[in-house]
């Protein structure tokens, strides 16, 4: 068995152009363009490139961009007085801050400051809570993006048996928790998991996001699995040159391949599918604060 490769690119574009036919109608039907604004603080190259490829995306769906760029040395107040004025705005719909940040603010105060209805990125409190106890919320851009991707690739999820290997706050755990909306058995596996090989052997569905490259064989894979593998890694490529470097997941995609039913690669998975979902929150934000009917298949 050869696994069939999930296309992120191509099933991105599809989520970027539901949000474009929800923004023309937002527009056409109730003159509402959602806005989203993105906060930059310093300089670094990585989060530059992502900022901007943000503002293209948001714009090519026809809806409002607004950037902040800030001086690495910004002190925390005038940031969140920022934040406080975008709180406030009510052509801004979505509030995303671009993490790492310089060291002398803290992520957890900036996330704790922004208005949990415009928190696109789904990473306060009051959206993980409103998550675990299955009311309505704003879910995580990436594991968004699995749960779109898996539910496409699968349909109906309900009952089947799904590992979410790793337990971070931005993946992890939502995905758990979208996982069991969806009514799937799910285990969380984790470095202190006894026997983790056996534990993702029984899966249906792998969901890894543990952030260690190449860390799953595809002899821990069952045949006809649907592996989702959300790590970027850089590891040498010295068949490249010397000092290069290539992507990889936390996934062994070649050995996997050979076992799994379907597989994402990297790049090209998952990754296109966070920025396609930071959209689709946008959109269904401005739905929510408007008291309009949320968009149909762009939400958990």
């Amino acid at each position: 068995m050869t696994a069939e490769i999930l296309d992120g690119k191509a099933f991105a574009a599809e989520i970027r152009g539901k949000v474009a036919e929800h923004v023309t109608r937002l527009m056409a039907d109730h003159d509402l363009q959602p806005g989203l604004a993105v906060v930059l603080v310093g300089e670094d190259p990585a989060s530059e490139v992502y900022v901007r490829n943000k503002g293209i995306a948001t714009r090519e769906c026809g809806m409002k961009s607004v950037e902040h760029k800030l001086p690495a040395d910004t002190p925390a107040e005038d940031l969140y007085a920022l934040i406080d004025q975008l709180n406030a705005d009510p052509s801004v719909h979505g509030i995303l801050v671009q993490f790492p940040v310089p060291d002398h603010l803290s992520e957890t105060e900036i996330v704790s400051r922004i208005d949990p209805a415009k928190d696109v990125d789904g990473l306060s409190v009051t959206n993980a809570g409103l998550l675990a106890s299955g009311q309505k919320t704003m879910a995580s851009c990436t594991p968004l993006g699995c749960l779109m991707l898996l539910r496409a690739t699968l349909g109906n999820l309900s009952g089947k048996d799904a590992v979410v290997i790793g337990r971070s706050n931005l993946v992890g755990k939502p995905m758990a928790q979208l996982l069991l909306r969806d009514s799937c058995t799910v285990t969380i596996a984790h470095s202190r998991t006894a026997d983790i090989a056996e534990t993702v052997r029984r899966a249906d569905i792998v969901v890894a996001a543990v952030g260690r490259p190449q860390m799953v064989p595809g002899d821990w894979i069952k045949p006809g699995a649907c592996v989702i593998d959300v790590g970027i890694n850089r590891i040498p490529a010295p068949e490249k040159g010397e000092g290069k470097t290539r992507l990889v997941g936390d996934v062994d995609f070649d050995s996997a391949r050979q076992v799994a039913g379907y597989i994402t690669p990297v790049p090209g998975g998952v990754g296109p599918l966070t920025i396609a979902c930071l959209l689709a929150n946008t959109v269904t934000a401005a739905c929510r604060i408007n008291g309009l009917d949320e968009p149909e298949g762009l939400t958990a």
